[in-house]
């Protein structure tokens, strides 16, 4: 369902050349799951697409295990918050 060409994802991490492109792939994954775990579902919306690329900068960003991740950024958080909002609106 989701349509996020890895070419996108890496314009928005500022990110050139193809080295971490198995990386990001597999954040991508990992970020679809994160967010079904958090209750929103796979969509292709403009929201969803921007969730994942949150996600996966928050975590392309803090690959060093010394640095632990208290939480999800603020931004991520109301997203969520408001796409599952959506979903219940939907019902």
């Amino acid at each position: 369902m989701l349509v996020l060409p890895l070419e996108t994802l890496k314009k928005y991490l500022r990110i050139d050349g193809s080295e971490d492109d198995d990386i990001l792939t597999l954040l991508i994954e990992a970020s679809k799951e994160f967010l079904t775990g958090a209750g929103v579902p796979e969509s292709n919306t403009a929201l969803y697409r921007l969730a994942v690329m949150m996600h996966v900068a928050l975590n392309y960003e803090n690959r060093n295990p010394a640095i632990k991740i208290e939480s999800i950024n603020f931004a991520l958080q109301s997203i969520i918050l408001q796409i599952k909002d959506w979903r219940v609106a939907e019902k």
